[in-house]
């Protein structure tokens, strides 16, 4: 079975000097290997392929056989690592919580330990009969999130 610490390691010294890095590297027991990868602007298909036949070049096949799949973590996918989380402050996530609640607001800050968002919503106002829209600006910690993907507002 290949090492995904390996192909981690080709990749990013490959993509070393752009603004292209490794998402996450997952190989299934039939050697399928899937690299995902994401960009501070964009991912174009040849960055892919490029990618993909400088890894290749790393293996012998006669020794190893494996399937090689480099793609981009597509939009709306969940993010899984820091630098997708700062390429996203000042844009609008989902969030999922362990609570089952789901946010759509807008990301202002990342820390190593958690994320802030800032959203409205509706509260009860002192003096009046109904409940009206309310900013709020909430801190979630990483522990009570269960995932975060952009959101895109096709309105």
């Amino acid at each position: 079975m290949i090492d995904t610490r390996k192909i981690e390691e080709i990749a990013a010294r490959h993509l070393e000097g752009t603004d292209l890095f490794v998402v996450s590297c997952t190989v299934s027991p039939a050697n399928e290997v899937e690299l995902l990868i994401d960009s501070d602007t964009s991912v174009a298909i040849d960055a892919c392929v490029a990618l993909s036949r400088a890894i290749e070049a790393e293996f012998d096949r006669d020794v190893e056989d494996f399937e090689l799949m480099v793609a981009s973590a597509g939009i709306g996918s969940e993010l899984k690592c820091m630098r997708q989380y700062h390429k996203l402050v000042g844009k609008s996530v989902e969030v999922l919580l362990k609570s089952g609640t789901k946010v759509l607001a807008l990301l202002d800050e990342v820390t190593d330990e958690s994320i802030t968002l800032s959203y409205e919503e509706k509260q009860a106002v002192e003096g009046k009969k109904r409940k009206e829209l309310v900013k709020v600006t909430r801190t979630y910690r990483f522990e009570e999130i269960k995932y975060t993907k952009e959101y895109l507002d096709f309105k």
